[in-house]
């Protein structure tokens, strides 16, 4: 067996831009192999592809979807599977953010954000359990500090996040022997893409020990960490954040 037919394949949900591109990078640079998913980023997707088949031709394809669509998640994991005929790792990184003031909050907001932070992670997870068991495999769940301290006016979202939480350690249980299931809470990573003032930045950064935010290599790296070198760790959920969950 050459060393390319050995590498680990590992799917990554909303994969094509900003900390899922670079969860892709730091695993294609560790040997894996990637699936990488996208909704509606087809462009960034297809950039990514080739920035990095440049590298090591036929390393990365691309598969799309959207998460909503629960019926069509058992497809996206075979899809995934058949590329390789294996399937190693799993990073449920795909996610919505946005305000939901209690005030103002919706049903579909609600249902939009339940989807992409809580359902859509837990069903797709059912649907590559059985390509992961044949692995060995391992799953990682992009969480949030706000899943523990929930951020004001952003109350859907921290709920859900909270679920994946209880999420990652539910499936730790159900799939034990044959497959691991972590977690990873980021902090101030990259700022979000709506609009935030200049004050509410210099808050957050007044709370981090490290006095700075993240990058998206910190991630990268502690994802690698847990689908590869951490191979007695399951349940866990790693909070990377600088040490501002410490003071808040």
């Amino acid at each position: 067996m050459s060393p390319e037919d050995a590498s680990r394949v590992v799917l990554v949900t909303g994969a094509a831009r900003r900390i899922g591109a670079e969860i892709v990078r730091g695993l294609h640079a560790a040997g894996c192999r990637l699936a990488v998913h996208y909704h509606h980023s087809a462009r960034e997707a297809n950039t990514l592809a080739e920035e990095l088949n440049a590298i090591r031709p036929g390393s990365v394809r691309l598969v799309q979807a959207n998460l909503a669509e629960t019926g069509k998640l058992m497809e996206l994991a075979d899809h995934a599977a058949h590329f390789w005929g294996r399937l190693d790792g799993l990073v449920n990184n795909a996610s919505a953010f946005y305000a939901t003031p209690l005030e103002t909050v919706t049903e579909a907001q609600w249902d939009d954000l339940m989807a992409s932070n809580l359902k859509a992670p837990f069903f797709l997870a059912q649907a590559a359990a059985k390509h992961l068991r044949r692995q060995g495999g391992s799953i990682v769940n992009i969480v949030d500090i706000y899943a523990e301290r929930p951020l004001r006016n952003y109350s859907v979202y921290s709920i859900a996040k909270a679920g994946l939480s209880a999420v990652t350690r539910a499936l730790a249980v159900e799939l034990a022997q044959e497959v691991r299931v972590n977690g990873i809470a980021p902090g101030a990573i990259l700022w979000p893409e709506q609009e935030q003032d200049s004050k509410a930045r210099a808050d957050i950064l007044a709370r981090i020990p490290l006095e700075r935010p993240g990058s998206p290599s910190d991630i990268s790296r502690a994802v690698r960490f847990l689908l590869e070198e951490a191979p007695y760790m399951t349940g866990q959920i790693i909070t990377v954040d600088g040490g501002r969950s410490v003071l808040i």
